[in-house]
């Protein structure tokens, strides 16, 4: 890990040899990117999340996101932009794991590359996922990263499925 808080994996596994993922600390201007990336139609119908608007949309990660000194919260950058983000927080006495990938970053091994990454510095376990049932591709993801499913849970009107990885 460097100085400047980046970790580079460069031609390593699944990611095209081009992509160079690392993970940085959240900017503002970073912020900008995740909101476009939160409203993209196809990534509000594959994660069933209601995209907030501009305004509550930074309030929330102002205060709630990067106000919150027990999170760990990171910026996934592929050849220096910012390609996702990455978040561990406290949910009562679980420790959760969230995500958001842009969707031109998306099929290319770069959410593999950067979560493998984040498990690097996020040490708790268990440490709990919860996505939306038929978003497959994030299902998989998290499993291929050890989770496992250990059942349902409702948000709303929509199932998600709950996974988690252990310390074994």
């Amino acid at each position: 890990m460097s100085d400047d808080d980046t970790e580079d994996v460069g031609d390593v596994g699944d990611v095209d040899s081009m992509d160079d993922v690392q993970l940085r600390d959240v900017t503002e201007a970073h912020l900008e990117v995740f909101l476009a990336y939160e409203h993209d139609p196809e990534a509000v119908r594959r994660s069933r999340f209601t995209p907030r608007p501009r305004e509550a949309f930074m309030t929330h990660w102002k205060e709630r996101v990067l106000g919150d000194d027990t999170s760990l919260v990171l910026t996934v950058t592929v050849d220096g932009d910012p390609a996702g983000n990455l978040v561990a927080w406290w949910e009562g006495d679980r420790r959760f794991i969230g995500y958001w990938l842009g969707r031109p970053y998306w099929a290319r091994g770069i959410g593999s590359r950067a979560l493998g990454l984040f498990l690097r510095r996020e040490k708790t376990r268990p440490l709990y996922a919860d996505p939306f049932h038929g978003n497959t591709a994030s299902v998989r993801l998290l499993e291929k990263h050890g989770f496992r499913r250990t059942g349902t849970v409702r948000h709303g009107e929509d199932e998600h499925i709950m996974l988690v990885l252990d310390d074994a």
